[in-house]
């Protein structure tokens, strides 16, 4: 194991990356830009340097600064979390190339699995079903057209490089498709830097489910399971549990889903943790879409159901440790829910609310976990994503983990800001979620029917 760790990352997970590290018995190097320097995660931390202003491209992502801490400091490895430089197969390599670890996958494997139609054509090569789509970026406007034309509309347009939702359009109709493929080009460049595109069949009705894999250098891996991660709104995750209520429901579902995940990493010699990411349509066919090659939000949830510590594993994989665990003796044990707290207005089509913090309270009780990424009287600054906490709730069945959830997000006190706890709270209750009977359409068009 290493003795010292440098966190490039901000927020919640950085916070808990610095717990788990202590944990280990590991001493931790935070980094913050000059708005976080009241945040968890650097009075959490062992060490925590200052790396520049608010701007990211500044701080954050200022890949020179960060490996000049890590130098100064004599961190052995980099942790990058997730977000920001975690899936930034330059800024792996260049740790490598400093001599340092880069606690994650592979430079190639990022590479490999970052363009989505690279990705697709992995998978497909590895007997793991794929949307119907086209091979490869599509070439011109008619190219497309002809294509979406043979699928049948409704289609997704898709950034190559994209994530998160960003660089994704549904097409609904011929007319509609050369707007929807200059939108996702001029934004691939823009976010990713890389104005391919491809298409795929949209699946009506869909679920999104993911599994979690761990691979080690030695060629051995196990999958962790599935979760469910259909509450969502503009692509992007609010409400995550594990196991998921549709593949509990579903004979065979979760063996073929956690095979093909395996088979995905497997294909591009994954090591680390990784999450395999499936759409699934009503009739229980599942296609991939992504693997992302790094820690996922969600991943509490994960370790709730099946006690393994995914930071603990990371670190020792990275540190070049045989990975001990075996699919025979990793099983499901209760339920577990996540909600994402986001300083975000759901009355108005979600749109961040940055601002300053009051009083800020978390929720205790039993079952019920809070990571934080802010305290009391901090800002939230317009600089980051607005994701404030994240509430978790563990319990023996999905109705108690509901109701636990339900109930600490009642009890979390946020003053100051305009959020989606009370939203999130009153989604919980709903008779859909409660029966856990969704798509990946349902949040946002229950936000509008409100």
């Amino acid at each position: 194991m290493f003795e010292k760790v440098l966190i490039a990352n901000r927020g919640e997970i950085a916070h808990r990356i610095a717990q788990v590290l202590r944990a280990h018995g590991v001493r931790s190097v935070a980094v913050y830009s000059e708005a976080d320097a009241q945040a968890p995660h650097v009075k959490a931390a062992d060490e925590a340097i200052c790396i520049g202003p608010p701007p990211v491209a500044q701080s954050y992502l200022n890949q020179a600064k960060i490996l000049e801490v890590a130098r100064q400091t004599g961190a052995q490895a980099i942790h990058p979390g997730y977000g920001l430089l975690s899936e930034n197969a330059g800024f792996a390599r260049a740790v490598a190339e400093a001599g340092l670890v880069f606690v994650g996958p592979t430079p190639e494997a990022i590479e490999g699995m970052g363009d989505k139609a690279q990705a697709r054509a992995t998978a497909q090569a590895a007997g793991v079903p794929v949307v119907p789509g086209s091979d490869g970026p599509v070439t011109d406007d008619a190219h497309a057209a002809a294509l979406a034309e043979a699928m049948g509309y409704p289609v997704l347009v898709k950034a190559a490089a994209g994530g998160g939702g960003i660089g994704m359009q549904q097409v609904k109709k011929a007319a509609k498709l050369k707007r929807a493929l200059q939108s996702c080009r001029d934004r691939g460049a823009s976010s990713f830097g890389n104005d391919a595109v491809y298409l795929e069949k949209y699946i009506e009705s869909p679920r999104h489910i993911e599994v979690q894999v761990l691979f080690d250098h030695h060629g051995h891996g196990v999958h962790l399971f599935e979760r469910e991660c259909t509450l969502q709104r503009r692509h992007q995750k609010v409400v995550e549990e594990a196991p998921s209520p549709f593949v509990e429901r579903t004979p065979g579902l979760r063996e073929g889903l956690t095979q093909a995940a395996l088979a995905a990493a497997r294909a591009i010699g994954y090591r680390n943790a990784g999450t395999v990411e499936f759409i699934v349509g009503p009739d229980g066919q599942f296609y991939f879409i992504e693997m992302n090659t790094r820690l996922q939000v969600e991943h509490p949830v994960t370790e709730a159901i099946t006690g393994v510590d995914l930071i603990g594993w990371q670190l020792r994989i990275a540190a070049g440790e045989p990975l001990t665990l075996q699919q025979a003796d990793l099983a499901i044990s209760g339920a577990a829910v996540e909600c994402r707290l986001y300083a975000e207005d759901p009355a108005r089509k979600f749109m961040p609310q940055p601002g300053h913090l009051g009083a800020f309270v978390p929720p205790t009780g039993e079952g019920v976990r809070v990571d934080v990424g802010v305290t009391a009287h901090q800002p939230v600054t317009p600089y980051y994503d607005p994701m404030i906490a994240k509430l978790m709730a563990v319990a023996p069945d999905r109705a108690t983990a509901l109701a636990r959830a339900k109930s600490a997000l009642e009890g979390f006190v946020i003053e100051g800001l305009t959020t989606n706890r009370d939203f999130v709270a009153e989604v919980l209750g709903t008779p859909e979620v409660q029966a856990g009977d969704f798509d990946t359409g349902w949040l946002e068009n229950y936000a509008k029917g409100r």
